[in-house]
């Protein structure tokens, strides 16, 4: 089915309501193979030896009144059989000999025994209902996200219409700005929660989905309670994927393990619905074109393909925010043409004195200090304004951090006094940090840094 024909039938189908799967009725209802549920059947029981028929069905994720022909059919066919009683009108099952054999075929055909998967068309419109281009974040939603964090006001004129658009963005500046922060921050302008699925079924192939280290789950009074819905969905915040110097192509294709013969999903699909960020950008084992180059079709058609095991090609959605974050320029990377396709690039600058005291009262705060603005002021002076040091938005932090442990050390109390500042200052500084550069001028996100003399803080 084509990409325009399933966005018809979603806006007939889902209206104006937003996506909520329904538990299926029937075995029709679930859109996959009566084979493909028996052999999860058979695969879990050989796991885990002897269950009841709804322990069975809450592993699978299916409905237990569903699954009850499909568990007269395997004992007629003497794969399993009743090892007693049960709650609730229910048995419990067991594997036959000839089902312990039709398992270890299966297992090693595929060995996946998690929940069932469901049908890659049914996952696509999710996604078409759930895209992150519907969202329209205003100005309150940004401050929300950033409540807790110092941000240039300015930012928020170049950050705001960047979500807004949904389109991708550069973030780029020195490190320790707090870029990666920044958009990690940037998911929570959106919708708190979509549904994703435990794992896709196409072609036979079944692809594991959801990530633990992406996807969490989102928990409300409502959704606990929420029958109705399919378990072989899960309700979870918007994901933030974060990706770094590890990323390679092969990390954008699905993965496919020959020894248990199970596939998982690359992280552009498991970002869909939330953020991607590129986290350093320019410092993966790949030439930066050639990444480049893998996004430009999906940026420029929001669908992406993907091919199988089998060796068949299938088209997914490509419906996420995605972010570069870099230290280099980003007409140093990429050329025009993918620039065009990454609308807004907005860098990230220093702080400003002001600035930085203020991340130097909330770090106090968090790390149950009392803040000494007298004591930062000498900071600034000694080891900022004297040694020509650049501001970074890491440092209040880290420093505090640093004298935090060297007070633990000497059973000191914690306290931010000038003293404890040089002594973290001598260990966590290095020379190559003591470098002046001046601002390039404008940026994208805050006002003119104009170059200044030694005597001036930047």
């Amino acid at each position: 089915m084509s990409h325009s024909t399933s966005s018809a039938i979603l806006a007939s189908i889902l209206a104006d309501e937003s996506f909520h799967p329904n538990e299926p009725p029937s075995l029709a209802e679930i859109g996959l193979p009566i084979s493909l549920i028996e052999g999860l059947i058979v695969k879990r029981l050989a796991v885990i030896g002897q269950a009841s028929g709804r322990q069975l069905a809450g592993d699978l994720c299916l409905p237990f009144g569903v699954l009850e022909e499909v568990y007269q059919t395997l004992r007629s066919q003497q794969v399993m059989v009743h090892r007693g009683s049960a709650p609730l009108n229910d048995y419990y099952y067991s594997l036959t000999e000839a089902g312990r054999e039709r398992a270890a075929a299966l297992l090693r055909s595929c060995a996946y025994t998690g929940p069932a998967p469901v049908p890659l068309l049914d996952y696509v419109m999710s996604v078409e209902a759930q895209t992150i281009r519907d969202e329209r974040p205003r100005r309150n939603q940004l401050m929300k996200a950033f409540e807790d964090i110092t941000i240039d006001e300015a930012l928020f004129e170049s950050l705001g219409p960047a979500v807004n658009s949904g389109a991708g963005l550069f973030l780029y500046g020195e490190p320790g700005n707090g870029k990666t922060t920044l958009a990690q921050r940037i998911t929570q302008c959106f919708g708190q929660a979509i549904w994703i699925p435990w794992a896709i079924y196409e072609d036979g192939q079944i692809i594991k989905f959801y990530d633990a280290a992406y996807h969490r789950p989102y928990r409300n009074e409502e959704h606990v309670h929420d029958l109705s819905c399919d378990r072989r969905w899960q309700k979870v915040h918007r994901p933030t994927v974060v990706v770094g110097g590890e990323m390679t192509l092969d990390s954008l294709e699905i993965r496919f393990d020959p020894v248990s013969n199970t596939s998982e999903a690359p992280l552009q699909l498991k970002s869909n619905g939330g953020c991607l960020l590129v986290d350093d950008f320019g410092r993966q084992r790949v030439e930066p074109q050639e990444l480049l180059n893998r996004w430009i079709i999906p940026l420029e058609n929001r669908i992406d393909f993907l091919t199988l095991s089998t060796g068949k090609k299938i088209q997914i959605p490509f419906e996420q925010l995605l972010i570069f974050s870099t230290n280099l320029d980003p007409a140093v990377l990429a050329d025009e043409a993918f620039l065009r396709r990454i609308p807004y690039k907005i860098e990230i600058t220093d702080p400003s004195p002001e600035e930085f005291h203020e991340l130097f009262a909330r770090s106090c705060e968090k790390f149950d200090c009392e803040y000494r603005a007298e004591a930062v002021d000498y900071l600034l002076e000694k080891h900022y304004r004297q040694t020509q040091r650049r501001l970074r938005r890491c440092h209040p932090r880290d420093l505090l951090q640093q004298i935090r442990n060297y007070c633990a050390y000497n059973e000191f109390p914690l306290e931010l006094k000038e003293a404890h500042l040089d002594r973290v200052a001598g260990t966590y500084f290095t020379a190559g940090q003591q470098s002046f550069r001046p601002s390039s001028g404008v940026s994208a996100g805050g006002s003119a840094v104009p170059a200044q003399p030694a005597s001036q803080l930047t």
